[in-house]
């Protein structure tokens, strides 16, 4: 039955790791213009303007999966788990000023921290529970899942605790990206029922699927520097238009 549900898998699999990001990428934006821009303009439920955000509504839940995908992708393949980490929380801090502007209107605020971070706790939790499961192989299998759920326990409570965005969401959509690791269609129902709240988010769970394995032409750059810059720009926005 496995192996017939991964042939099936492969016959949908045709977008590169570089155009899953693009997608998450595209998504967030319209999420955050969105949420930033369009929001405060609203005024009632009907009328092109609450078409084009219910529109973006949808759009924007496609990302955070997607993200949460790749990351886990990333544990994989990077070269340096400690690079990655590194980089995770540089730009969480580099982050942090335009995210509180954009979402708050203020230039500094404790009580919601960017997505970076909340990135860089999946990451170590996944990393924690991927080196206990090697030193753990003498042992019984279901001692080590065990451990991993109260590890997961931990670093949700630890995500609420440092209201870092999308919370104990993140920690466990990150996990069963890792539990399922080669088998997403599994991670599918597990991971979407941890933010059922946001039913368009399926579509981003959905689209994990489609990836074939492959890196693709990616820019780190933009990969990185595309949400302070954008976070900060449409902060600015925000300030200016006094909204």
């Amino acid at each position: 039955m496995i192996d017939r549900i991964n042939g099936l898998c492969k016959k949908v699999q045709f977008l590169s790791g570089a155009w899953l990001k693009l997608i998450a990428i595209v998504s967030m934006l319209a999420d955050h213009v969105n949420k930033g821009l369009i929001y405060p303009y609203l005024k009632s439920s009907d009328g092109f303007l609450a078409i084009v955000s219910n529109t973006f509504d949808i759009i924007g839940r496609i990302a955070f999966p997607l993200f949460c995908f790749m990351l886990v992708e990333g544990y994989f393949k990077t070269r340096s788990r400690l690079k990655y980490l590194l980089n995770l929380l540089i730009f969480g801090v580099i982050s942090e000023v335009p995210f509180d502007m954009f979402t708050t209107a203020s230039f500094f605020n404790m009580n919601w921290n960017n997505v970076m971070f909340s990135l860089a706790l999946v990451l170590v939790t996944v990393w924690i529970i991927d080196t206990l499961k090697n030193k753990m192989k003498s042992k019984p299998r279901v001692l080590w899942f065990l451990v991993s759920f109260l590890i997961v326990a931990v670093m949700c409570a630890v995500s609420m605790y440092l209201a870092l965005d999308y919370e104990h969401h993140a920690i466990l959509i990150g996990y069963f990206f890792y539990l399922f690791y080669n088998m997403p269609v599994f991670a599918i129902p597990f991971g979407y029922a941890s933010m059922f709240k946001e039913p368009w988010a399926l579509l981003g769970f959905g689209l994990t699927l489609t990836y074939n394995g492959e890196r693709g032409r990616q820019s780190k750059m933009l990969n990185y520097w595309f949400y302070p810059v954008h976070l900060l720009i449409l902060g600015i926005l925000r300030l200016y238009l006094g909204v």
